[in-house]
């Protein structure tokens, strides 16, 4: 048996314990046994794939044809980029994965914070990895590297990564539990994860239900593959940032 499966079954049969201490978890939304998919599989709700992850359907991936509205002229008041980009603190010489980039919104302004380190930018789409590529070439951006990831594996070097990025992406992911594994691979000791997602707390934010999530169900989730929550933070209109480490 390899090192990896069975890195995996330690994780799935500690946490199967420890996720039934957490307040209000049930059996039914704790990680799956060792051996056993963590997904049940069921009829797709509108905009869902049938896929449900500890009690959460998985929402459909946004189309690349949508590209557009990602560079929209109002995100920038919506999602404050700079600021989420500043609170993450980067190194000039750090690591940073972008995953689920898209265009590149966030990608080029981590660039700029690193520049004497390298950003990963992680798409599955390979409509998306174009546009990547055309832009990191027309901007003559060097410390950008485009990365085709798969549904399973974002496709990260080991032990190297300082921090991963992940905005409104988390919660799209077709296999969480094998991406953020992944991820933590990825991630050296005391490497942070930052995950924003909109708020499923609040009915007024419009955005599909699906495609929002609660403070609690994310760190249900990230907890699970042996990330550590620090922090959530609230500054932004319409969605949290949490924060996660991988422990030292």
């Amino acid at each position: 048996m390899t090192a990896i499966p069975v890195v995996r079954s330690i994780i799935l049969a500690f946490l199967l314990t420890a996720a039934l201490l957490v307040p209000g978890l049930t059996r039914a939304d704790a990680p799956a046994p060792p051996g056993q998919s963590p997904y049940v599989e069921g009829p797709a709700s509108r905009d869902g794939t049938g896929r449900f992850y500890l009690g959460r359907e998985v929402g459909r991936v946004m189309s690349y044809t949508v590209a557009p509205w990602l560079d929209r002229s109002t995100r920038a008041q919506e999602q404050l980029p700079d600021r989420v980009v500043a609170e993450m603190g980067l190194a000039p010489d750090a690591v940073v994965a972008d995953l689920g980039a898209g265009t590149g919104y966030f990608t080029f302004r981590l660039s700029e914070h690193v520049p004497r380190g390298r950003v990963y930018a992680v798409d599955v789409q390979p409509e998306m990895i174009d546009i990547l590529r055309t832009r990191v070439r027309e901007n003559g951006v060097a410390n950008v590297e485009v990365v085709q990831g798969s549904e399973t594996d974002p496709g990260l070097p080991p032990g190297r990564v300082d921090a991963v990025l992940l905005v409104d992406t988390y919660h799209e992911l077709s296999h969480p539990f094998e991406v953020m594994t992944a991820v933590v691979q990825a991630l050296r000791p005391g490497g942070h994860v930052y995950v924003v997602e909109y708020r499923a707390e609040d009915p007024r934010v419009p955005i599909h239900p699906l495609h929002k999530m609660t403070e609690a169900q994310i760190r249900l989730e990230l907890t699970a593959v042996g990330l550590t929550w620090r922090e959530t933070l609230d500054f932004l209109p319409t969605q949290h940032l949490l924060v996660f480490e991988k422990p030292r």
